[in-house]
């Protein structure tokens, strides 16, 4: 299976280009499922038909399907829901509602990333065409597995045992109803389906995760705060989608200003993200909605080629040796050096890069050796690790 993930600031025309790249998908003869996430969701309108919030067939070979991330919400956390209900209740919190402590604040969207997972491991389809969030959140929300795989090796077994321990005393004492073992499994659960959910983001071999622009100033900014951390988190971003590019025959009277703006930040957006395909979707004459006008969309910036083909592929990651030293290459483009901070605890390194933090856990070569060193060049953090196992810091 392949999976293509659309993601971009805001307004951007995501959704327009995820519809017409399933829509080409379905015409090549692929089962093609077009899935959006996004809590503000417009991919119905987009299609120009009718979907739910579980696949619809709406035409040969081609699904659609809106998350309800309440829906899922209940799903995945319907059991641990019920006994924080019975906690707040007994503790008769008066300040806030029960309702504002069963859900944590992006939780909501990460239970709609899981119908990624589900869809890859049910082999339906063939491919499959994932219209996301904007960028700020869906960045956050794919980076929880790190946090909470962490959380469930390093503590939660211990936690489990000692809850099994205390559960008879509590009820006697304080009247406290600790988690029974369905609510447990249900976090295991959740924990474990997240983190299957990025092993398949993350491996380029399935997933490409491509960014849609417009040539503006403020929209390239954010697409290279975006860009760097995809790199930092290790997803394979194939391609840049400029979108409602005007024509050249804008380039006289009322649009002649916007046309020659719209160059500048062309021109930007292949000295920033070379050697990475750049694909250019026109402003098209009419509004993007319905399969004639998305099937044409599509055909202007896929050509021939098969939009689900993996059309760049660059090592985020690389060690190598220098002079006797091992050094560990993370890409991190367009972030500023003085946003990035390091630290090692044991065999794990925390990369900070502004306000995104990533855990790298670090390969079985480099394990049991310390950090001597780092530096920020040409968009990759280098890291130089002593030359032998247990070597002190210099």
């Amino acid at each position: 299976m392949r999976i293509v993930i659309y993601t971009g600031k805001g307004g951007v025309g995501k959704t327009s280009v995820a519809a017409a790249t399933a829509v080409k998908l379905a015409k090549q003869g692929k089962r093609t499922l077009v899935l959006s996430t996004d809590a503000a969701h417009s991919l119905a309108d987009s299609l120009g038909t009718v979907i739910g919030p579980d696949p619809v067939l709406i035409s040969e070979n081609l699904w659609g399907q809106e998350v309800n991330s309440l829906r899922e919400t209940e799903r995945n956390w319907g059991a641990v829901q019920g006994w924080l209900t019975t906690l707040l209740d007994k503790a008769q919190l008066t300040d806030i509602t029960t309702d504002e402590m069963l859900v944590f604040p992006g939780m909501e969207e990460m239970f709609s990333l899981l119908q990624i997972k589900e869809h890859a491991v049910s082999g339906q389809f063939d491919v499959m065409v994932v219209d996301c969030a904007p960028t700020g959140e869906t960045l956050r929300l794919l980076s929880y597995p790190n946090v909470l795989n962490w959380w469930l090796e390093k503590i939660f077994p211990t936690e489990r045992k000692l809850i099994k321990l205390v559960r008879p005393v509590a009820k006697i004492v304080n009247k406290v109803e600790l988690p029974s073992d369905d609510v447990l499994n249900s976090v295991e659960q959740l924990a474990r389906g997240l983190e299957e959910m990025q092993r398949i983001v993350l491996d380029p071999e399935i997933t490409s995760v491509r960014i849609v622009v417009n040539p503006e100033k403020m929209v390239l900014a954010e697409a290279k705060r975006s860009f760097t951390y995809l790199n930092l988190f290790g997803f394979n971003t194939d391609a840049i989608i400029v979108n409602r590019v005007l024509p050249d025959e804008a380039g006289e009277g009322f649009f002649a200003h916007w046309r020659e703006l719209q160059r500048k930040y062309e021109n930007e957006i292949v000295e920033n993200f070379q050697p990475l395909p750049i694909l250019k979707a026109p402003m098209m004459p009419k509004e993007v909605i319905g399969f004639p006008v998305l099937e044409e969309l599509a055909d202007i910036v896929f050509g021939t080629e098969d939009p689900s083909a993996k059309l760049y592929q660059g090592r985020t990651e690389l060690i190598r040796e220098v002079d006797g030293e091992l050094h560990l290459e993370l890409m991190i483009p367009f972030v500023d050096k003085a946003a990035l901070d390091l630290t090692q605890t044991g065999d794990e390194l925390t990369v900070n890069a502004g306000a995104y933090k990533r855990k790298v856990i670090l390969p079985r070569v480099l394990m049991g050796r310390q950090v001597t060193g780092a530096k920020y060049a040409e968009d990759r953090l280098i890291i130089r690790f002593s030359a032998r196992e247990g070597a002190a810091q210099p």
